[in-house]
């Protein structure tokens, strides 16, 4: 629900801020005045064009902020994915800029954001109608639309059958590309059997190539590296292991240090002797060690040179496929996946026209289960908005809407077209009766999850009784929606929760709540301008009372 808005040099407003409440509130002024700066701002908000045109002039840019509340999920994920948070209050700081040059900035729970996140951020937010959104209502794109989303259960339906209806489409693609690419294919298939037989050939382990760089290295060094071992192992053990020499080694040698210490009767003596113990201990573990490592040290003359041929034959392949083996390997993987997709024989063409086929007879069944979802909803849609036009002084009118069978697409296999009286909605209907039945749909299909709806004008070209029940209308929208309306029809605006007036002196205009005394003099001056007489401000009065009267028994 949007709670408050601000404008900043935005057509003739100079800077003016709105707390808005839950139920009904209408802005009324006088022609010129910027009621339709209102809606401008809440579109900019929605993620709307910017129009460098609607900036003050004199003034370098213009801007709009909104404070939101929302306890639906998705929109706090939403908010949160481009690194945006809630106030302290929990609630969401949203606001466009347009400077005077045309380039427009966009703000999400205080994060900078495309135009087109705050799109989607309004979505299950703010819903603007006005007279180009009813334009939007005669495309049959937008009535098929509103059928399924009239019924819950057909909308899910429809879901159903675009799943069908994508699997068939790609299995469809994939047929017609290999039977008509199939020599394409064929050689490239040739191309990787080839590269993945030659991979296979070498047949490389994940990281061998760092492990090969390791081994040359230490086999280029192994008999350097044979003495440093076995120098070091004839000074711990004796030379007498490898030479028959008797001179000793430093085990030995430290061994009789700590025997002539250990059965000393002075304290530090025996300690320096334990000390010792400790000592040899240690140079036993290495003497181990190294014994193990020289029995580990390559023996085999050839070993060397393997090794260097397999660096070798891994190359080749790092040359042509990757940067290293790992890379190769995955290469390979891919490669293999690849071929999969490209087979192009007698049986796997065979195979893929039989998955074609099946994957079209479960999407043709989806379409006609959704084709008889979309009718029964249709008749109701159809029944429903009938009824709310005849409470809108349309009681001649019946809307309905006609199906017919259509090519096979994401949406299904239907078209939808209203008909008013049984001609077509775009020939059939004023102005005036195209604002009821876009009003009487929105009625029809709001629900009562706290959406914001605003209302440009609406009501234009409608006077009379039809006025006086569209206020009722909006008034009972409005129980469980937030609804914004820009009016110039006192039946209407008498049927307000709150009343913001839009008023013009010295080229500024600026946005004002309205009194219980302020609305019916408005009221009033909207009666064809009879705020200057009493009898004007009876009437003004009377209708007020009336209306008012009427939304207390809607609460």
């Amino acid at each position: 629900m949007l709670l408050e808005i601000t404008i900043e040099d935005l057509g003739v407003i100079s800077r003016s801020t709105a707390e808005l409440t839950s139920g009904l509130t209408v802005l009324t002024g006088e022609t010129g005045a910027g009621k339709t700066m209102v809606v401008t701002g809440l579109r900019l908000l929605a993620g709307s064009r910017a129009d460098a045109s609607r900036v003050r002039d004199g003034a370098k840019k213009a801007a709009v902020e909104g404070r939101f509340s929302s306890g639906v999920p998705a929109v706090k994920e939403l908010v949160e994915s481009v690194g945006g948070e809630a106030d302290e209050n929990g609630e969401y700081l949203v606001s466009r800029t347009v400077s005077a040059a045309g380039r427009s900035k966009a703000y999400l729970g205080g994060r900078a954001v495309p135009a087109a996140k705050l799109s989607e951020f309004a979505a299950a937010m703010i819903t603007v109608h006005g007279q180009n959104d009813q334009l939007r209502l005669l495309a049959p794109e937008q009535q098929l639309e509103a059928v399924d989303r009239f019924d819950p259960a057909t909308a899910q339906v429809r879901e159903a059958y675009t799943e069908a209806f994508l699997r068939w489409r790609r299995l469809a693609k994939d047929y017609q590309s290999r039977t008509q690419s199939r020599r394409e294919m064929a050689q490239e298939a040739d191309r990787l059997k080839f590269a993945l037989h030659e991979i296979e050939e070498v047949a490389p382990r994940p990281g061998e190539d760092s492990e090969l760089v390791s081994q040359i290295r230490r086999l280029q060094d192994v008999d350097a590296l044979r003495e440093s071992a076995s120098s070091a192992l004839a000074a711990i053990d004796g030379a007498e292991e490898f030479s028959g020499a008797s001179e000793s080694g430093a085990s030995t040698v430290l061994g009789r240090a700590e025997a002539a210490l250990s059965g000393s009767s002075d304290e530090l003596l025996r300690q320096l002797g334990e000390h010792l113990g400790d000592i040899n201990a240690q140079l036993s573990d290495i003497s181990s060690e190294l014994g193990g490592y020289l029995e580990n040290l390559p023996a085999d003359p050839n070993l060397l040179e393997v090794s260097l041929q397999r660096q070798q034959d891994l190359k080749s392949l790092t040359r042509k496929y990757a940067g290293d083996i790992d890379g190769v390997i995955a290469w390979r993987d891919q490669a293999a996946r690849q071929l999969e997709s490209l087979d192009t024989s007698t049986e796997a063409l065979g195979e893929l026209k039989a998955q074609v086929a099946e994957a079209e007879s479960e999407m043709i069944k989806a379409a006609k289960k959704l084709s008889k979802a979309r009718t029964a909803a249709a008749e109701a849609l159809g029944e429903r908005v009938t009824a709310e036009l005849h409470g809108l002084a349309m009681q001649n009118s019946t809307l309905t809407v006609a199906l017919r069978r259509s090519k096979y697409s994401r949406s299904g296999a239907d078209e939808a077209e209203f008909l008013l009286n049984d001609k077509p909605l775009a020939s059939a209907a004023s102005g005036g009766e195209l604002s009821r039945v876009m009003l009487a749909l929105e009625v029809v299909m709001s629900g009562e999850g706290e959406e914001t709806l605003v209302f440009d004008e609406i009501d234009a070209g409608v006077g009379g009784r039809a006025a006086v029940e569209i206020g009722r209308r909006l008034a009972r929208l409005a129980v469980h929606n937030q609804v914004i309306v820009v009016t110039h029809l006192p039946q209407v605006a008498a049927y307000a929760d709150s009343h913001l007036h839009v008023a013009k002196e010295d080229a500024t205009s600026e946005l004002s709540p309205l009194s219980r005394a302020e609305r019916v003099e408005e009221l009033a001056r909207m009666l064809a301008g009879l705020d200057d007489t009493e009898t004007g401000r009876a009437h003004a009065a009377e209708l007020f009372e009336r209306a008012q009267s009427e939304v207390e028994k809607l609460k």
